[in-house]
């Protein structure tokens, strides 16, 4: 991306305001402990941006893998004996590929399969013109339908993060973050003129599109996006955009088709001329809903975590993830309890790790668990992480010798 991103060092040095509001105090938990199993990758050599998802028919993992001038999208999913043979979904010399804006394939209710990426639509391979593409299989992945897309605006233009979800059970709902009010800069290698807004799409059973709604006009150009179901409708989390530069993460709520007024989860005060490229993880169960998320406060990178037990209407006080200084690429996991798992990258003393650790809403906090050594290098992309029963499963995309995407699973005390 070239819209003013900031990447961030080991003790974030980027100019913050420390944010006013109370956070929860930290405290330790009773004992909770788990072990982390490295298992086979399904994915093959020269591979990352991986991606999980789950649903009560299960958990994939999708990546993409890369042969000279083509990028292969494939996925595979998880069972009683490990990972399935993996399927591919597309193949292309187009594809737009990041660290951070992961392709993603997702099983609605009614058993069906709906997978996304980015399609370069510009000519102008330096002009970063891309669009969100859509496909669904009813057939478990054997075979998929021609690919569409959720707008229609016809700008060469910034279309992605985006973020896929069930809405009444079997039909497709997503946002995503576009930039269809950006006009081209006026001298190439500058940023264009505009703002990046979040924009959401339904489809009904039969995949005529309902809608294509403005969820928020102004919002942090290129961080993830993520988005849960809870028992009131959906709850989609974001970094957005004050007119002044403050960042926060913000939630709105699609509830009887009808998205809410954007609320922030909290005040960081985390002013920033440009985008941290690190978005916000959220996770529901019921009426309870988790948001992880990463801020710099004081010069120093750090990741909360804050619950709501209403739909994500308000939140508590903000916990803190990590503990000497984080990185972020957050992922978060509600577990039946009520409480969090959270994931994050630990930045300290020169090092880095993919950690884990238990949060309950009281503040309470486990040790941190080491899923795996991570590099500095931004080809380490975003550690992701979900939940299927008492199993965890963790995905990231190791750099040892090779990129190569690895996997690992914990069972659940």
């Amino acid at each position: 991306m070239t819209m003013n991103i900031v990447k961030l060092t080991a003790i974030g040095l980027l100019a913050a305001a420390a944010g006013g509001c109370t956070r929860a105090e930290v405290r330790p938990a009773p004992e909770w402990t788990t072990t982390i199993e490295t298992i086979a990758s399904p994915a093959g050599p020269a591979s990352a941006q991986p991606q999980l998802t789950a649903s009560e028919h299960g958990l994939i993992l999708s990546w993409l893998e890369n042969a000279g001038s083509t990028t292969t999208f494939k996925f595979s999913q998880r069972t009683a004996t490990g990972w399935s043979d993996p399927l591919p979904i597309v193949s292309g010399p187009d594809f737009f590929a990041n660290f951070a804006d992961l392709p993603s394939v997702v099983r609605l209710a009614d058993r069906t399969l709906v997978a996304h990426w980015l399609k370069m639509s510009g000519t102008d391979p330096e002009s970063e013109a891309y669009d969100v593409q859509l496909t669904r299989s009813t057939d478990d992945g054997r075979t998929w339908s021609p690919a569409f897309s959720p707008h229609h605006d016809g700008t060469k233009n910034e279309h992605g993060f985006a973020s896929l979800f069930d809405v009444r059970g079997a039909e497709l709902g997503l946002v995503w973050l576009d930039g269809r009010a950006i006009k081209p800069p006026a001298t190439p290698g500058e940023d264009g003129v505009g703002d990046m807004s979040l924009r959401a799409a339904v489809y009904d059973r039969s995949w005529k599109q309902l809608s294509d709604d403005a969820v928020d006009l102004r919002v942090c150009e290129c961080c993830p996006t993520s988005a849960a179901s809870t028992s009131d409708g959906v709850v989609v989390a974001y970094r957005g955009r004050s007119p002044d530069e403050i960042r926060n993460i913000y939630v709105a709520r699609l509830v009887d088709g009808k998205w809410s007024t954007p609320a922030p989860v909290h005040d960081d005060g985390w002013q920033i001329d440009g985008c941290p490229v690190n978005g916000p993880a959220v996770s529901a169960a019921g009426r309870t809903v988790a948001v992880a998320w990463f801020t710099v406060q004081k010069d120093l990178g750090q990741a909360f975590v804050a619950f709501s037990q209403d739909a994500g209407r308000t939140f508590g006080a903000p916990i803190r993830v990590d503990d000497a200084g984080s990185l972020g690429k957050v992922d978060l996991e509600l577990l039946l309890d009520g409480s969090a798992v959270a994931s994050w990258i630990e930045q300290a003393d020169g090092k880095s790790a993919f950690k884990v650790r238990r949060i309950e809403p009281s503040g309470h906090r486990s040790a941190a668990i080491v899923v795996a050594d991570m590099g500095t290098n931004r080809n380490s992309g975003y550690p992701r992480m979900a939940r299927r029963g008492n199993e965890l499963v963790f995905a990231w995309t190791g750099t040892d010798d090779s990129l190569q995407v690895k996997t690992a699973v914990a069972r659940l005390p």
